[in-house]
């Protein structure tokens, strides 16, 4: 199942999808102004739907833009999902 991404919260840029038993989150940050405070950027991240276990960040983050953010959490799904088949195959 593709991922989809929805608008989580009002007020401030965060964004979730779920897929094959994983979470992913995209929030914005900025040095300055409302919601999240750090580097300029899109940052990705990843964790299993359910364990209870904290969030795993993707690796180029933060992204320049919305939708390389959202191209990175699909690639690590992709990268996941395969992951889990092999598992499962062994």
């Amino acid at each position: 199942m593709p991922l989809q991404f929805h608008r989580s919260a009002q007020g401030i840029e965060i964004w979730s999808a779920s897929s094959d038993g994983f979470s992913f989150v995209i929030s914005f940050g900025s040095p300055t102004g409302p919601g999240f405070h750090g580097r300029s950027g899109y940052l990705a991240s990843w964790r299993p739907l359910f364990e209870n276990t904290g969030a795993i960040k993707i690796s180029g983050s933060p992204f320049q833009t919305l939708a390389e953010a959202e191209g990175a959490c699909r690639n690590m799904l992709e990268y996941l999902s395969a992951m889990a088949d092999a598992d499962s195959s062994k």
